[in-house]
């Protein structure tokens, strides 16, 4: 038997996530932006894409809300303050926040969700706890590779590199000081395997 949605725990669990959600968004734009005064556009770049998708998540949370439309809706949680200058401490704190949300917040809600008779919710809580985790591997990929001085650095000689300003592509261990084509600097190289809509 389906709980009344207005007194179940499910209507709260998603405007807690629509909350995170629409926080993280915000906390990976001005990462992004960090990433952006240090010179580092790849990284602004993907602080930027993963905030777009925060943002979409936080729509789809905030559209199963709509039988509380025009309520107001108390939530009591903890959000973190990641306030860092350094990007590795942004790329790590992202990690650990994304590993909770997708370890522990997503799957207790989706679990609430399927006892309360909201399947339809507990699936996407479920979808969208997986989506997380695949941030938690992004963030640590690259905190791994700034940590080990490897972001633009490869152990390969044969390693492709892509300029993501004009599309110059350069192979061998390290891309180019800067683009030979646009002159931009190495902060826009990433790996070819890395870069959206490659081959």
């Amino acid at each position: 038997m389906q709980t009344n949605f207005n007194e179940s725990q499910t209507r709260i669990n998603l405007m807690r996530a629509f909350a995170g959600e629409c926080q993280a968004r915000q906390r990976y734009y001005m990462s992004a932006l960090k990433a952006h005064q240090q010179k580092l556009p790849v990284l602004e770049r993907m602080f930027k894409f993963t905030a777009g998708q925060e943002e979409q998540h936080a729509v789809v949370f905030f559209n199963l809300l709509k039988e509380s439309a025009g309520q107001s809706i108390d939530i009591n949680a903890g959000y973190p303050a990641d306030v860092f200058n350094e990007i590795q401490q942004l790329l790590d704190a992202a990690a650990k926040d994304e590993e909770h949300e997708s370890g522990n917040i997503y799957p207790e809600f989706a679990q609430t969700a399927h006892q309360e008779g909201f399947t339809d919710i507990a699936q996407k809580f479920e979808m969208i706890g997986r989506i997380e985790n695949s941030h938690r591997e992004r963030f640590a990929y690259y905190g791994q590779l700034v940590r080990d001085g490897m972001l633009f650095r490869s152990e390969s000689a044969e390693e492709v590199w892509i300029c993501l300003n004009c599309g110059h592509i350069h192979i061998g261990s390290e891309p180019p000081k800067n683009c030979p084509v646009c002159n931009v600097a190495q902060g826009y190289f990433i790996r070819e395997k890395e870069a959206p809509f490659t081959k």
